[in-house]
């Protein structure tokens, strides 16, 4: 496994991130969280480091990005007494909604929220289990301004700090990561 650079998680509980080397292409070193989640201390740690610097900023919604975003950002919420609004992949959802492009390596991806899932005004934080190029996050950010969400800051699990994904959400608001790798 590679050593992270800065950790919050407690270092016995690192080892439940483990490396994928060459997926889901060559020359990719995948971050697989799953052995995380399915350790009931493991997930428990991740969400408390992932919720705890928003606590007392009355936080309304959490937003979470399909899909592992959905894993944290439910009990993200529920740890923060908020509701939850999931953003999918395009015609997942049942309502009309809004979409957003954003821009992959090689070409362009979109994800959807529904048109009445955030009020104007309403203070939200935006949750995804990594960041990377900020592409998705971004999309998901702007997806809040256009319905007049406040986005009070972006937590993540892991954040890959040799790619550019911080610096591209820059304005967006304050990204807290519990592992840097």
């Amino acid at each position: 496994m590679t050593t992270p650079a800065h950790a919050t998680l407690p270092p016995d509980m690192l080892h439940l991130i483990r490396d994928i080397p060459d997926w889901p292409k060559p020359g990719i070193l995948f971050k697989d969280i799953t052995p995380l989640l399915r350790n009931p201390s493991g997930l428990a740690m991740a969400v408390e480091m992932m919720a705890n610097p928003f606590r007392g900023q009355k936080i309304d919604l959490v937003v979470g990005a399909e899909s592992r975003g959905f894993i944290f950002g439910t009990a993200i919420a529920q740890s923060l007494s908020a509701g939850f609004v999931p953003v999918r992949k395009p015609k997942k959802l049942p309502h009309t909604t809004h979409a957003m492009e954003y821009d992959l390596e090689y070409g362009t991806d979109r994800v959807e929220m529904h048109v009445d899932a955030i009020l104007p005004g309403q203070r939200v934080l935006l949750v995804d289990d990594l960041l990377a190029t900020g592409g998705t996050m971004g999309a998901c950010c702007r997806l809040v301004h256009k319905l007049g969400g406040e986005i009070v800051g972006l937590t993540v699990l892991i954040e890959l700090t040799f790619l550019p994904g911080r610096k591209s959400l820059a304005g967006f608001g304050d990204v807290h990561s519990v592992v840097r790798y």
